[in-house]
């Protein structure tokens, strides 16, 4: 008669990733979190048919929704909540507030996600080639990171934006966005390669006449993995709380296209006589974040925990 292994010796037996996935799937905050993520992933990818389900879009304007007496404020309770506009209407234009974020939430993820893998190319590649060829290429990627990190990103990003007129914000977004976001992952990644370079696997195959362009993709963009995934999971809040800003300050996405911190800034003005106008995009904003934000802690937990110490 044989006995099952126990949990310790199965753990034993797995690899990182699998051990990775059993840790995550421990914690209950990482359960919520990932709830929430693929919560506000799915109404971004579906928002169009999500809109459509509704009935309205997001620049129809209801005005029977609102009352021309009382400064265009919304008709019903907590803003205008009703069958046909599920959570309420904005006040004065009438528009589907349901609508508008779901789109809101298209908006401002695309931009965040985009702007992501821009900065997870960017800083990754520049990482490996600073930490694998040192030298010179070191030198000038280390220099081109200090600069890039002592500008005055947000200065700079509302310049940008409020020169170019003519131009595609949602794209100008996340470039400029992007632009500044790659050397914090690119010293990560430079950290690690410097300890990953001289390991016997690396010089093994160094000595047995590979390339640095198949040592890089083999042996050290696999061990970077890890402390990868972990530092980009906790970027994404950041570019969210980016675009946001930049919306508010009047110099993000322009109207009607909709966006979270597009419609805060506009709720200011209503905050006293509509706040659900006020508070819906705010908690959607304030779970994704969140949730990005402690997903994004525990991996950095599991998948490098000398740079969770450090």
């Amino acid at each position: 008669m044989t006995t099952a292994p126990a949990p310790a010796e199965l753990l034993a037996g797995s690899g990182p990733w699998q051990l990775a996935r059993a840790e995550l799937r421990r914690r209950t905050s990482v359960k919520v979190s990932l709830v929430i993520v693929v919560f506000f992933v799915l109404m971004a990818a579906g928002a169009p048919l999500l809109s459509g389900l509704g009935g309205w879009s997001p620049d129809e304007f209801d005005k029977t929704a609102v009352d021309p007496y009382l400064g265009g404020a919304p008709i019903g309770p907590l803003g205008g909540i009703s069958a046909d506009h599920w959570l309420g209407v904005e006040p004065v234009t009438g528009r589907d507030l349901f609508a508008r974020v779901v789109q809101g939430a298209q908006v401002s993820l695309l931009i965040a996600f985009t702007a992501t893998a821009i900065v997870l190319v960017a800083g990754t590649m520049a990482g490996i080639a600073a930490g694998y060829f040192g030298g010179r290429t070191d030198a000038v990627l280390s220099r081109l990171m200090d600069l890039t990190m002592s500008f005055p990103s947000l200065i700079f990003m509302i310049a940008m934006m409020s020169v170019a007129k003519d131009v595609n914000r949602i794209v100008l977004m996340i470039a400029v966005i992007g632009l500044f976001g790659w050397p914090g992952i690119a010293r990560v990644v430079r950290g690690q390669t410097l300890s990953l370079k001289h390991r016997e696997y690396v010089d093994a195959a160094r000595v047995s006449g590979s390339g640095p362009w198949r040592i890089l993709s083999r042996d050290i963009l696999p061990g970077v993995a890890g402390p990868v995934i972990a530092y980009t999971t906790l970027i994404v809040p950041g570019m969210i709380a980016t675009e946001a800003a930049l919306s508010y300050l009047g110099v993000g996405v322009r109207p009607p296209t909709p966006s979270w911190g597009q419609m805060i800034a506009e709720s200011v003005a209503f905050y006293d006589t509509d706040p659900m106008y006020f508070v819906i995009p705010s908690i959607c904003l304030f779970l994704t974040v969140l949730a990005f934000t402690l997903l994004g802690d525990a991996l950095r937990d599991i998948l490098d925990p000398r740079g969770s110490r450090t």
